[in-house]
């Protein structure tokens, strides 16, 4: 069975997360969701790139979960989220998938 891909587990997370929070109207619902999804990418960057890039990443996923706060008062929830979904894929993609 083939691996799924740690940018697309954890931009899932975050769009995930935030859909799963939206529509039950139960944010921890949608934080469970978010931790789980970082936990589970985490997990696929330390496996294919080693500790320092997964801990790397997993910084950019926290931070992209803080910013896609004040990013939504600009221009938007969704396209918020989705852009900084977008953002933690390409940059795990280039540090840890690629190399896969």
């Amino acid at each position: 069975m083939a691996k799924v891909p740690g940018s697309v587990i954890a931009a899932g997370g975050l769009v995930g997360g935030y859909g799963v929070a939206r529509w039950t109207e139960k944010r921890q619902l949608g934080g469970v969701v978010l931790a789980a999804a970082g936990a589970s990418a985490a997990q696929q960057w330390r496996q294919a790139a080693g500790g320092k890039a997964a801990a790397a990443l997993t910084a950019a996923y926290v931070a992209a979960f803080a910013g896609s706060h004040p990013l939504a008062k600009k221009v938007g929830a969704w396209p918020s989220v989705c852009a900084v979904a977008g953002a933690v894929a390409l940059a795990s993609w280039a540090v840890a998938d690629r190399r896969a």
